[in-house]
């Protein structure tokens, strides 16, 4: 469903800590920053391409699952805890991440021994991830995914197999049909471009910006 709440051309959106999320491929980073452009928001993003692990996983799953999970793990509890301390100062900041993410990339790519490791790292941190005032879950089929992981061209995405974006990408579904920490909009980006094209991102940031409570679905396509 979507919400009848009025948007008033040119106002704030009326949240102060927006989460983008969905699988590889799906365009959250994309999204984050035309939203913190278009209403001067201060960006989080995630920086994969620091981790040192992350090509060597591409390449060899097995070997280096563990080190790139575990490295992703402490970013992003560093990052999150940095937003924390800076919250009050910040009058809208946009992410491309939960810290919830995490957990579901880590059951997806480890095996069960090396998920208790990481588990036991993950308690020992005793994170405490700021709650979002609106999570934006971003869906999209896997032939999509891999249709856009190829036209961005970095170069080790593209030894990225189709079960695993598979995996992903039911893992992520699972994990947002319960998902209920914070209101929540679900959006099929399938058929839009919302990065090249103008009215596409309108129709998009229009619906982001809705005051909302609950679980909310938008189809732009369907919707025309």
């Amino acid at each position: 469903m979507t919400s009848s709440n009025p948007v008033v051309p040119g106002a704030p959106l009326p949240y102060q800590y927006v989460v983008i999320e969905g699988p590889i491929g799906v365009g959250k980073t994309s999204l984050a920053r035309r939203l913190a452009e278009a209403y001067g928001g201060e960006l989080v993003l995630e920086h994969a391409e620091e981790n040192p692990f992350l090509e060597r996983f591409y390449r060899q799953p097995k070997t280096a699952a563990l080190p790139a999970q575990l490295y992703f793990l402490f970013q992003r509890s560093r990052q999150l805890q940095a937003l924390r301390q800076h919250s009050l100062f910040r009058p809208l900041c946009i992410a491309d991440f939960l810290l919830d993410k995490d957990r579901l990339f880590a059951r997806v790519t480890l095996d069960d021994e090396e998920y208790a490791l990481y588990e036991q790292v993950y308690e020992r941190l005793s994170l405490d991830a700021p709650r979002a005032d609106l999570v934006v879950y971003l869906q999209a089929p896997v032939d999509v995914l891999q249709e856009r992981i190829a036209k961005r061209g970095i170069r080790y995405e593209q030894a990225m197999e189709r079960d695993y974006l598979q995996k992903l990408s039911d893992a992520y579904a699972r994990f947002f049909h319960h998902y209920d920490r914070s209101p929540l909009l679900i959006v099929n980006v399938a058929e839009i471009d919302f990065i090249n094209n103008p009215t596409h991102f309108e129709q998009l940031r229009s619906e982001v910006a809705r005051p909302r409570r609950g679980r909310h679905y938008f189809n732009p396509y369907l919707e025309g």
